[in-house]
């Protein structure tokens, strides 16, 4: 049978080879003194620019995705390729598949998400693993039944954090950068506060043209919090931290109670276009965040659904627990209806 649990190891083991290399690539330019070379653009994929950090990992995978087909079919999804269907050939290698039915899992991968960040050796990346049972067809947001988010540390940085989850319970682990256990893991469950305030509220602002549109949402928002909710406004803080992942991660760890992505909706009513997360970038990630109790709703409301690709644009509103979105949802929409 063909189920998370049976691929776990191995894509753990994928995202450990992935966290090696990344590693090993940026403590070298670090130590030579050119972390400038790896932040040259190499291209444009399928779903964003490819840098000159992502290569080795987008390499990695493509290799890996040949290697196990050889064996046994599947379908993959990366930012710069897209979906490809592979299988064996009957003569010990890999071939492409027409499409989806051919009873291998459709996985999902973000080799490095957080690029940016981590090529200027600012903050963690994360790399980024859905997974989606067989079937005939492009699989949704909803038809993940696994998630890994494993982190891609600095060069300052002697340990990770991994989130592993079966879309009922993540697990946290916390590992040196050998593999070794440094603490038990433990089941990750959000907590169960509602304050509307001394916490992180973070409106995510990317595109620089988006930013005044994004602000003035958030502008609204917390006067409402402060008005209707007696919220101090000098602790509502504020973090940017360009990683869709690495936001959700935030989240389920409690380090954020909110995180507002609007850039699609501002692109959509006001006609200012900009990047914006996509599913690639947050599939893994949200499996890991609901299973802890996040609450991840689309912008207007409701469950959030997508199709899995490497193009849709993805607007959502996350809440730490289904507490604070019951208090702080209503909020964001009186806000939206501002822009």
């Amino acid at each position: 049978m063909t189920s998370f649990e049976s691929w776990k190891a191995r894509l753990v083991l994928l995202c450990d080879a992935l966290r090696t290399r990344t590693h090993a690539a940026l403590c070298a330019a670090e130590a030579e003194g050119r972390l400038g070379e790896l932040a040259r653009p190499h291209g444009e994929g399928v779903g964003d620019v490819t840098f000159a950090l992502d290569l080795p990992s987008e390499e990695h995978i493509a290799r890996w995705s040949e290697e196990v087909a050889a064996r046994e079919p599947l379908s993959v999804l990366t930012e710069d390729a897209g979906w490809r269907h592979l299988g064996p050939d009957g003569k010990g290698g890999a071939r492409a598949l027409a499409g989806f039915d051919h009873g291998g899992p459709r996985l999902v991968f973000d080799p490095i998400d957080g690029t940016r960040n981590l090529m200027a050796d600012l903050r963690s990346a994360w790399t980024v693993v859905a997974f989606a049972p067989p079937g005939a067809h492009a699989p949704r947001m909803s038809d993940c039944t696994g998630g890994i988010v494993s982190e891609l540390p600095g060069t300052l940085a002697g340990a990770f954090r991994r989130l592993v989850s079966d879309r009922h319970v993540t697990t946290l682990e916390r590992l040196a950068l050998d593999g070794r256990a440094l603490a038990t893991p433990r089941r990750l469950v959000v907590d169960g506060d509602a304050r509307a305030d001394h916490g992180y509220f973070p409106f995510f602002r990317y595109q620089p043209a988006q930013r005044p549109a994004v602000a003035r949402l958030e502008a609204a928002f917390a006067a409402r919090l402060v008005q209707h909710e007696g919220a101090d406004a000098r602790s509502l803080y504020d973090d940017q931290y360009i990683s869709s992942a690495g936001q959700l991660v935030q989240l389920a760890l409690g380090r954020y109670r909110l995180l507002i992505d609007a850039r699609a909706l501002v692109a959509e009513r006001l006609g200012i276009p900009g990047p914006t997360s996509k599913p690639y970038d947050l599939a893994g990630a949200l499996v890991c965040a609901r299973a802890a109790g996040v609450r991840v709703r689309a912008l207007a409301g409701g469950e959030l659904d997508f199709p899995l690709d490497a193009t849709t644009p993805v607007g959502f509103a996350a809440f730490v627990n289904e507490p604070t979105r019951a208090r702080l949802e209503p909020h964001w929409h009186a806000a939206m209806k501002e822009l």
